[in-house]
């Protein structure tokens, strides 16, 4: 058997899941091994015969789905069905619903028992499980990354736009999902060790080559650099490296340092 090194982008191959064997298409390289083996696995290739069942199995869904959405409707059910998928082996059915507050789901589960004899699981998911299930295109316009490669949701926090250094816009640093943007993970630990190099905002510093003392008022991680504000005026894209830790001395004049026009740090 292959290993999952060995699978060219876009083979189609049975993998492990969450609830059962599932068909999942190779988009990438692979990523090293779950150490606790939950899931991701791949088991095999998938043979004609699993790839037209799996169709089969996915066009189901989606009827039972349309079906279920029908009979929620004639029940006044507070739900909103997002997805009916099967495991490859049929074994279990899963129903992935959100609400706002807790319902009775028997009636949908006696419909579902005429139509296939699956052991039923109701998932309650949230924004994010959403959006990866349905698929929608990010702020970057490409294929938000829940839907492509993740297969576990992080904690994000605010926190990790600070240290980016982002405008805190919510409009900006949230997904189609309505939720912090799953990327900001992605390079947060990089931004840490960069910050680690620079002073803290608000610190109050002198350059070494002009004398010029101030506060710092911004942060450039990626460049190295900061922007402080003197008594004389502002003072933009100092590097780090030529500052130093301000005593009680009086704030110097920035002279001819690298000052710039006031309409250059609205970048």
């Amino acid at each position: 058997m292959l290993s999952e090194q060995d699978y060219p982008v876009g083979t189609r191959v049975v993998v492990q899941g969450k609830r059962g064997p599932e068909v999942a298409t190779v988009r990438g390289q692979a990523s090293p091994p779950d150490p606790k083996g939950r899931y991701g696995a791949v088991l095999r290739d998938a043979s004609p015969e699993e790839l037209i069942r799996w169709k089969d199995l996915h066009r189901q869904g989606e009827d039972l789905k349309w079906l279920l959405r029908a009979r929620a409707r004639e029940r006044r059910l507070p739900v909103k069905l997002v997805a009916v998928e099967f495991t490859l082996d049929e074994s279990l059915v899963t129903i992935s619903y959100s609400a706002d507050e807790r319902i009775e789901l028997g009636p949908l589960i006696a419909e579902l028992r005429e139509h296939t004899r699956a052991r039923v699981n109701f998932a309650a998911i949230g924004p994010r499980e959403q959006a990866q299930m349905l698929g929608t295109l990010g702020a970057c316009g490409r294929e938000n990354c829940s839907s492509t490669h993740l297969q576990d949701f992080a904690p994000v926090s605010i926190r990790m736009a600070r240290d980016q250094q982002l405008p805190l816009n919510p409009e900006k640093l949230s997904g189609p999902c309505g939720r912090l943007l799953c990327c900001l993970q992605f390079e947060h630990t990089q931004y840490l060790e960069l910050l680690k190099d620079l002073p803290r905002k608000n610190a109050r510093v002198c350059h070494e080559g002009s004398g010029a003392c101030g506060k710092v008022t911004k942060l450039h991680p990626l460049k190295g650099t900061v922007d402080i504000h003197t008594e004389q005026g502002p003072v933009y894209d100092l590097p780090a490296s030529e500052l130093k830790r301000a005593t009680d001395a009086p704030a110097g004049h920035p002279g001819k340092s690298r000052a710039e026009s006031p309409s250059e740090s609205e970048r």
